[in-house]
């Protein structure tokens, strides 16, 4: 099903339709959109020099340099639209000439909000000069955080206060202030009894919706920012699992627990074994007191265990986890993990969130919490695992590999095999890589 045109496209591809004879006239006399960008500049070179003559020459009284200059920026913002058509409809659209745009569209910015501060301040409107620099920097970050958003791929366009809104609001505003000016007059004030100063003039016009653009245009680079955040941490998933996996795969390979290729290290799989697609046999670890679960990965059958840790029969609430390896290639023996893979790699964190209670994080991914918990009905510790919206008494960590190097090996998914705690079925959940 198509998705509904939003409200602000409607009314861009009405415009398009009524500018669009004159596009293809000036495709016709062989105006190239970078032409047109330049010309939208020198436009709002114009609009800094109206108001710039206005704070020299014209009094604090005298609006008409407003009103001249907010008709100059509505025809400046004309060409921020017929650029793009330009090289839509003349099939003259390049990468140089988004940049162009881009650049050139700040400067037009900069320029026009130029020649609004100073004649702000020439004319002693203070607070509203701060506004309407307030107003300039979120414009600016509202550009900004975009460009830097989709320098980082992640798409990042939405928000209220976005270059064509400002234009408008800029434009319309200020040719407000000059039309209604001589109706008014150049003394109007609004009072409130009680207050001391007036709340409304002939400038207020032009100046109240600079304040409104200088929170929008902020509230928008902010949302913006957010959007990218939640971006970039979506796109960030997948390499936080690889980088997961391919530390477990080098740390646990690259240190010299390498493939059994003998008669000897093939003996010491069991019967009892898990057969990966064709791959390596992979042991059921069996008869180890307290273990909770083991973690195995490709093309390696030596397995990490994961038991309780028991003082005296007790559990030891500062470090509940031991960590250790079986070399199944070297007659099973057990063997500590080394200080590298203890920090950098397998080892677990424990941190205590109720009593009987604690999150279990790796060293090498913290983006996977586990839980492990005493049972109230048997007094046993299980490690708890949430994947696809399931519940899993985790009994099995396997890392799938299919090809690559030993330094870059192609991690495919991540397993994870126990119990649904819900239903008490065997369950295989995988977390894509």
């Amino acid at each position: 099903m198509q998705q509904a045109l939003t409200l602000r496209t409607k009314i861009q591809l009405g415009i398009y339709t009524v500018i669009n004879p004159f596009v293809k006239l000036l495709i016709r006399l062989g105006l190239t959109p970078n032409m047109v960008t330049t010309i939208g500049l020198v436009l709002n070179i114009g609009v800094a020099f109206i108001f710039i003559a206005g704070a020299e020459q014209g009094n604090r009284g005298d609006f008409s340099y407003i009103g001249w200059a907010g008709a100059l920026v509505l025809f400046a913002g004309l060409f921020d639209m017929l650029d793009g058509q330009v090289a839509r409809l003349g099939k003259m659209s390049s990468l140089y000439g988004a940049l162009f745009d881009s650049v050139l569209d700040r400067y037009s910015e900069l320029i026009m909000f130029l020649g609004i501060c100073y004649y702000l301040i020439s004319h002693h409107y203070f607070f509203s000069s701060l506004f309407a620099f307030i107003a300039l920097i979120g414009s600016m970050m509202v550009s900004y955080t975009r460009a830097r958003a989709e320098g980082l791929g992640i798409e990042c366009k939405g928000g209220l206060m976005q270059r064509p809104e400002r234009v408008i609001t800029i434009g319309v505003s200020a040719l407000a202030c000059g039309c209604f000016a001589p109706l008014l007059g150049s003394d109007f004030k609004v009072y409130i009894p009680g207050i001391p100063i007036h709340v409304f003039e002939t400038m207020s016009i032009f100046t109240l919706p600079l304040v409104v653009m200088a929170i929008m245009t902020n509230i928008t680079a902010y949302n913006r920012l957010m959007d990218a955040k939640r971006g970039l941490e979506e796109k960030e998933k997948p390499s936080s699992l690889k980088t997961f996996a391919v530390t477990f795969l080098l740390l646990g390979s690259v240190l010299g627990y390498s493939v059994p290729t003998s008669a000897r290290a093939a003996s010491a799989l069991s019967d009892d074994s898990h057969q990966e697609k064709g791959k390596t046999s992979f042991p059921i670890p069996k008869g180890i007191p307290n273990q909770l679960f083991y973690i195995q990965r490709d093309p390696n059958p030596n397995t990490i265990i994961c038991t309780l840790n028991l003082k005296n029969g007790q559990l030891d609430k500062q470090d509940p986890v031991h960590v250790f390896w079986i070399r199944y290639t070297e007659q099973s023996q057990q063997k500590e993990l080394s200080y590298i893979q203890r920090t950098f790699a397998y080892g677990v964190k424990a941190r205590p969130v109720a009593n009987e209670q604690y999150e279990l994080t790796f060293v090498s991914y913290k983006k996977l919490p586990l839980h492990l918990v005493k049972s109230d009905h048997d007094a046993g510790y299980y490690v708890y695992a949430t994947v696809n919206q399931k519940k899993v008494i985790l009994r099995r960590i396997y890392l799938h590999i299919e090809g690559g190097t030993m330094w870059m090996p192609n991690v495919k998914y991540i397993q994870l095999e126990g119990t649904n705690a819900l239903t008490g079925e065997s369950t295989v959940e995988r977390i894509m890589v």
